[in-house]
């Protein structure tokens, strides 16, 4: 059976209503569209239901945990709803801890600056940046690209299996890549990672908009994602999982909140008590808006079901992979082969075609947003195209003017609020381009390809 039929036979629930789907663009070859979001891998649109549940509270809002008036007290009520929602949402074991953060990579490097010293930390070559670069000071093992999940597992098992089995290990994965979308087999390299008397955390910043995840059925030890990937805005994210590394961790940031108890010693400095709660390290005032805008969006996928949305998911998947199989000038970027499970995230080139061209000509020639460049996965975007993953390169399109030859990719995303419409006309572009050829000239400005005017 084929990915589209397959799709075909589940039930398939209407995209979610998000904010700018009436959102109008000027073409530069005349006229305007509706606007096409294609990148939901870097920010997806906020759900109206999450906007509306904001506005809604915004003339309530006071600061949190220390206010005695009426305000004060619903937003610390709604604020800590909010922890226990997104703790349902994430299936987290009763003694588990919820952080509230910035953002995946805020809440990755929060859980660095926890580690127990000596630890030694397993990351994947094809990882985010957010998931690789955060291991400061920790003696850190860089795994090469698996081509298999098998073949994941099996590297990582070797790796463990010649550390100091004495000293703390974590290992950090992806759940699912921001570059290709495929699935990693997160419940088998967690058990591997347990197994070898290692930690794991999961990076659920592209898995948690599509799929449900589930700490306690993944057997993770920590998961970290961001709102803004969640149709949630207001730069928020979450780290959740076991509290020992946590709490024994000085605070992230110091201040209030995260202490409990400061007192003048007689030598004239200062002794602290901190918290031992979620409070030790969310020192500040809170994002409390950010907070709820995520349980706000947890509710909304809980109940419009993830089977319904995973199943209208694949039935996008199977449109436009079906639909640039049919351009032979396409070239579909993969780790684990066509038949790997996926989200709604595809990455690739075009023969003959520079990267920022061809997605700065479907911006102004169709009014379609998608993302050009390395996608902040420099070493993993380098092996797909069969270069050098030590290669250095920008987070962004390189200097290579329209039709040179450049190492980056095109990636089109989308999810839960992706209309049939646009999907369609992208894969329509992507034919009228490769065929035609652009109807504009384009010039080079500050390394992006961009309109000649």
């Amino acid at each position: 059976m084929s990915v589209s039929t397959a799709a075909a036979t589940r039930t398939v629930c209407a995209q979610l209503p998000v904010l700018g789907r009436d959102v109008t663009v000027p073409l530069v070859t005349g006229g305007e569209v509706t606007y096409a979001a294609l990148d939901y891998a870097a920010s997806a649109p906020a759900l109206q239901r999450v906007w509306d549940d904001v506005a809604a509270y915004a003339p309530y809002y006071g600061s949190v945990h220390r206010g005695a008036g009426y305000l004060s007290q619903l937003s610390t009520d709604l604020f800590e709803n909010a922890r226990r929602t997104v703790t349902e949402f994430l299936d987290c074991r009763p003694d588990d801890q919820l952080i509230f953060t910035r953002s995946t990579t805020d809440s990755l490097n929060l859980l660095a600056r926890a580690l127990p010293a000596d630890c030694q930390v397993f990351v994947f070559e094809t990882e985010h940046h957010a998931s690789l670069l955060p291991w400061k000071g920790a003696r850190v093992t860089y795994l090469d690209a698996p081509r298999t999940p098998r073949q994941a597992v099996g590297t990582l098992e070797r790796a463990l299996a010649d550390r100091d089995p004495h000293g703390p290990a974590l290992v950090c994965v992806t759940g699912a890549s921001n570059v290709t979308g495929e699935l990693w087999p997160v419940r088998e390299l967690a058990a591997a990672a347990h197994a070898h008397g290692a930690r794991i955390v999961l990076d659920a910043a592209q898995l948690a908009p599509h799929h449900p995840v589930s700490v306690r059925d993944l057997d993770v030890d920590w998961v970290a994602f961001s709102g803004h990937k969640l149709y949630a805005p207001f730069g928020a994210g979450v780290l959740a999982g076991r509290a020992d590394w946590l709490v024994a961790a000085d605070p992230y940031l110091a201040g209030g909140g995260a202490s409990r108890k400061v007192t003048r010693r007689e030598d004239g400095g200062v002794d602290v008590e901190w918290h031992e709660s979620a409070a030790r390290h969310e020192a500040g005032s809170p994002n409390v808006i950010g907070a709820y805008s995520i349980a706000s969006a947890c509710k909304a996928l809980t109940e419009a079901g993830f089977d319904s949305l995973v199943a209208r998911e694949e039935y996008l998947i199977a449109k436009v992979r079906d639909g640039l199989a049919e351009v032979p000038q396409v070239k579909v970027l993969s780790l684990f082969g066509d038949d790997a499970p996926r989200v709604g995230v595809i990455s690739f080139v075009v023969e003959g075609w520079n990267s920022s061209h061809f997605a700065a000509a479907l911006s102004a020639e169709y009014g379609i947003g998608v993302r050009d460049g390395l996608f902040c996965a420099h070493p993993l975007v380098r092996t797909l195209l069969g270069g050098d993953p030590q290669t250095q390169g920008e987070c962004g399109a390189p200097e290579a003017a329209p039709g040179e030859k450049s190492l980056n990719a095109i990636r089109v995303s989308f999810g839960a609020g992706t209309p049939d419409e646009h999907v369609e006309r992208f894969v329509n572009a992507v034919r009228e381009l490769v065929s035609e050829g652009a109807r504009w000239q384009y010039r080079t400005e500050d390394g992006r390809c961009v309109p000649a005017v």
